[in-house]
């Protein structure tokens, strides 16, 4: 967990519901860099370069990291887990279970107890950690396995094994089903401009009931980084799952690309890149505690860091409202 050692003080943080954890508003996710050869990877990726990458997060203040089991069939955590043991910082660490793989790297998906037994033991090896600080369903499926699933990440809670849960992808519906069982200390969504439909029941719902939220692919995935192209998604690697995905492609992507140009125009007048422009504007929302931004290469992190301490003025929100209702 987070230390003394961290440089985490000059940034204001905020505390993720329920757990005492104080988070830094970004926070370092680790999907990317699971590597490729796998249903949802973004290709092939350099581990040291992720682990420069890591350390450059750490030494610039981030304290916590999100990943997850899945992510390059555990590899991911196997690369967090060779960083932080190398790193003066200790931050706060952060993964998801629920979806699994066969020999064959086929994904399934299991919330039953003797799965998670599993997963958690196979996790804090890879992170070579004595409890996960937060640990996390990353998908409702099964759905009818939800409450066997809640109950059995409650048990590792007593078993210290973990020191909180929460959900990732829930509904509102989904999370007042856990709640029955054990309290939620945070939710993970997806939310962007692009992505807004959290916005009406379930953000309400989290800060009603003290839930922290921390939404990731505030730049959706890379689209609102201000680095994506046409020619760049065309060159894409054939196994980055963005090449499939509808944002990355017509008529969307034309689209998405004109919204990148207002947040470029913005972005410029304080000097900061576009994605950082896209992180704030997620950051903007009170029931949001902090968002998940993904890097590769240590420069990505010098390029979003300004996202810790930017915030878009009224003006900006509106501007950038305005132009989502007219094209979006």
């Amino acid at each position: 967990m987070a230390t003394e050692t961290s440089p985490t003080a000059k940034f204001e943080t905020r505390e993720l519901g329920n757990s005492g954890m104080r988070l830094t508003p970004v926070g370092y996710g680790a999907w990317a860099i699971g590597g490729g050869n796998w249903e949802f990877s973004w290709g092939a990726q350099d581990d040291t370069e992720s682990v420069s990458t890591i350390e450059r997060a750490l030494d610039r203040g981030i304290n916590w990291i999100d990943t997850a089991a899945i992510y390059g069939l555990g590899h991911s955590e196997e690369v967090v887990g060779r960083a932080v043991k190398n790193s003066s910082h200790k931050p706060y660490i952060f993964t998801k279970c629920s979806m699994r793989w066969f020999p064959d790297r086929k994904i399934y998906r299991s919330l039953k107890a003797g799965s998670l037994q599993e997963e958690v033991e196979d996790s804090l090896r890879r992170l070579r950690v004595d409890a996960i600080d937060l640990y996390q369903i990353h998908w409702p499926n099964p759905e009818d396995e939800i409450e066997e699933g809640w109950e059995t990440l409650s048990k590792f809670k007593e078993q210290g094994k973990v020191r909180h849960i929460g959900v990732s992808n829930f509904s509102v519906k989904q999370m007042k089903r856990a709640q029955k069982i054990a309290p939620i200390t945070s939710l993970q969504p997806p939310y962007s401009m692009l992505r807004r439909d959290i916005e009406s029941e379930i953000l309400p719902f989290c800060r009603q009931h003290s839930i922290g939220v921390i939404n990731y692919s505030p730049m959706l995935s890379g689209m609102l980084t201000g680095k994506m192209t046409a020619e760049r998604v065309r060159n894409l690697p054939d196994d980055d799952w963005r090449k499939r995905s509808p944002n990355f492609n017509e008529p969307k992507l034309s689209k998405n690309l004109k919204l990148v140009e207002v947040l470029r125009e913005i972005g410029n007048e304080h000097g900061v890149e576009p994605g950082v422009v896209a992180i704030a504007w997620t950051l903007r929302h009170p029931a949001v505690t902090a968002a998940i931004v993904g890097a590769r290469r240590p420069d990505q992190i010098d390029g979003t860091m300004p996202a810790m301490t930017f915030r878009l003025s009224e003006q900006e929100i509106e501007r950038i409202g305005a132009f989502l209702k007219k094209h979006f």
